[in-house]
């Protein structure tokens, strides 16, 4: 019989987590919340503002919080971001590779049809999203193979079960990314440690200021058309609120998951799940 205490199953308390994309609206979230549960949070951004700004909320609010100015497509700043994490707090027990986004320039519209996509607008999006994820795991999944444990969790998309119309190159990096998770959930646990597991989240609709305004009409703060489809395909009739995520954020990344790995799990408000009938 397991006599441990639930949460204790949840229990986070001094371990290190690196968190990429860390000034942005759900990643920001998910370094309060870990941050309140007593993780040593480095936020990693090429926001400079936006990680000084979140570093001294955290820490005025009694949490253990660093920030380092980090470009995810440059291996060079990624292994400078990891040396000073390593100098700060000797070791990174989770790291969330939460960088990405999508370009208005890799996104069809009237005036600008697939075939019209320049190239550099797409290569950009891959690189951002599938590279600023495989480049980061390769220098921090480095530092848990030596220590032989860690978590790597993924952010990926609904868009990589479901790709939206007019964002392509979105939806593919974000397939990519699911399946990179699982290829690399089995590498680290049979090449280097059974303790090393990787999995991803797959967010719905969440306000970002990304797409805000996509889904909610700037002027009148109504939804927009696009919005308005998101709602009536989601079952539970409202966009996620970032802290939605941090429930299974938190298992993911604790002991109460243990026997998990290489998983990537909706967090949709049942998207997903609806055929429209």
């Amino acid at each position: 019989m397991n006599n441990r205490p639930a949460y204790k199953l949840f229990d986070l308390s001094g371990k290190v987590a690196v968190v990429t994309g860390g000034a942005g609206v759900l990643c920001a979230a998910l370094s309060r919340g870990l941050a309140l549960e007593g993780v040593k949070v480095a936020i990693l951004d090429v926001n400079r503002q936006g990680i000084d700004h979140l570093v001294s909320e955290i820490n005025l609010a009694g949490g253990d919080a660093i920030g380092i100015e980090c470009d995810v497509c440059d291996t060079t700043s990624i292994k400078s971001a990891a040396q000073q994490v390593i100098k700060e707090w000797g070791r990174v027990d989770l790291l969330i590779n939460g960088a990405g986004g999508n370009s208005p320039h890799a996104t069809t519209k009237a005036d600008l049809p697939f075939f019209d996509l320049p190239d550099n607008a797409l290569e950009w999006v891959v690189e951002l999203n599938l590279f600023g994820t495989m480049l980061v795991s390769q220098v921090f999944g480095r530092i848990m193979a030596d220590q032989q444990n860690g978590i790597i969790l993924n952010i990926s998309s609904m868009n990589a079960f479901r790709p939206l119309t007019r964002i392509p190159a979105y939806s593919a990096a974000k397939a990519a990314v699911s399946n990179f998770t699982q290829w690399l959930a089995v590498h680290m646990a049979l090449e280097y440690s059974p303790d090393i597991r990787v999995n991803a989240i797959a967010p719905g609709f969440f306000l970002t200021d990304q797409n805000h305004y996509l889904l909610i009409n700037k002027d009148n703060g109504e939804l927009t058309e696009r919005g308005q489809a998101v709602i009536t395909h989601t079952p539970m009739k409202r966009f996620g609120s970032p802290d939605d995520l941090l429930g299974v954020v938190l298992w993911l990344l604790s002991p109460a998951s243990s026997f998990v790995t290489g998983i990537v799990v909706p967090i949709d408000g049942g998207f997903s799940a609806y055929s429209g009938v």
